[in-house]
């Protein structure tokens, strides 16, 4: 007759003779903000503003503000792009201060194509510095990897 094994015998025995599986290799994207698209960038100020940010950056004149609420990062842009985006600054720590040491974005662009992550829009490959990159998330939501060191 069989012997029963009870759940945690079970669960044991499984994570034993589970295949191990080699971990994808960490991103490590950079700062993080959240691009608005916004309609009347005087409204969108005002109402951040309320809610305790300040401007850090930008020209409302030209359309495009940053605000900061401690580590929390906003951009406002006026007639700029449809949707909201969300924005990582490889390079960047939360202050826009650039980092002793990064991964460059050409690094990090090779990587999601390493894992099949399909790019909207791709940095060169041969060039150094500031680049840029996109891709859409699987609910359609864009991301923007921007280097500006």
């Amino acid at each position: 007759m069989a012997r029963k094994l009870s759940r945690r015998q079970l669960a044991a025995g499984s994570l034993l003779a589970a295949p191990a599986l080699a971990a994808p290799a960490k991103l490590t994207p950079g700062a993080f903000s959240v691009s608005l698209a916004v309609k009347d960038i005087a409204a969108s100020k005002l109402f951040y503003e309320q809610l305790g940010f300040t401007v850090t950056a930008g020209n409302q004149a030209k359309n495009w503000l940053v605000l900061r609420n401690g580590d929390h990062v906003i951009g406002l842009f006026q007639g700029m792009f449809e949707k909201n985006i969300l924005t990582f600054n490889p390079g960047w720590d939360q202050h826009t201060k650039k980092l002793a040491a990064f991964a460059d974005i050409r690094e990090l662009q090779k990587q999601l194509k390493a894992q099949g992550v399909k790019l909207t829009t791709e940095a060169d490959e041969t060039t150094k510095g500031p680049a840029s990159f996109t891709l859409t998330d699987p609910d359609g939501n864009q991301i923007l990897f921007d280097q500006h060191v």
